[in-house]
This record gives structure tokens, C-alpha cells and sequence, in this order.
């Protein structure tokens, strides 16, 4: 079976930061863009983040530009997500996922088929 495993979640100040880490035992993650989704209660699940298969590729939703920052090593089958300036709404249940072989990444659901389990993040005062 596929999995793949997040975890770095937890409470904090707004303004501090949090390092979300996604790996799996499954699968190499040399060869696919991983991406990071979340979801608010009460909301739709929206893409944060992609990195490409070698990394060449990054993509950031709006929201988060400028203040996350997606990596990967290989060496260690991870992903991150380095989150800086965390803000109230950035509160949610964080996502990766396994992408394609491209060399180009994308936010888009449909583009990953299997998931982890989440991980929450909580900005709160």
C-alpha cells in the first residue's frame, strides 16, 4: 500500500513558525512532485504548495507567498513545508500528497491520487 505520513503540526503564536515534514516507507519519492493541500473547517480543501520531482518546479498558492517555503530531500524521502509568519487563518488540517512523473507541478487536486493523513496546524493567540 501507498502512504505517506505528515507530521510538524501543533499550536502556535501567530507570527511564530512550523516545519511540516512529509515521507513515506512505501515509495521513493525521487521521481513525483508531492504537494501540500489544507482545509479549514467549514471549507473547501485548497493546494498550498508543489515541489517537482528534482525540485525545479515550485508552485505556491497566493495566500501563502512570500512566507512558505516547499523543499525536498530526496536522501531522506522527504518533503517540507517551511511555514513563517503563520497567520490565524492559516489554521487547518495539512495534506501532501504524490503527484506525477512531470517535470512541472501543479495545485490541483485531480493531479494526486494518494494522500496522507493530515497533520493540524493551529495559529492562535
Amino acid at each position: 500500500q501507498l502512504q505517506l505520513v505528515e507530521s510538524g503540526g501543533g499550536l502556535v503564536q501567530p507570527g511564530r513558525s512550523l516545519r511540516l515534514s512529509c515521507t513515506s516507507s512505501t515509495f521513493n519519492f525521487d521521481y513525483y512532485a508531492i504537494g501540500w493541500f489544507r482545509q479549514a473547517p467549514g471549507k473547501e480543501r485548497e493546494g498550498v504548495s508543489c515541489i517537482s520531482s528534482g525540485g525545479g518546479s515550485r508552485n505556491y498558492a497566493d495566500s501563502v507567498k512570500g512566507r512558505f517555503t516547499i523543499s525536498r530531500d530526496d536522501a531522506k524521502n522527504t518533503v517540507y513545508l517551511q511555514m513563517n509568519s503563520l497567520k490565524p487563518e492559516d489554521t487547518a488540517v495539512y495534506y501532501c500528497a504524490r503527484g506525477g512523473w512531470t517535470a512541472d507541478c501543479h495545485i490541483r487536486e485531480r493531479e494526486y491520487d494518494y494522500w496522507g493523513q493530515g497533520t493540524q496546524v493551529t495559529v492562535s493567540s
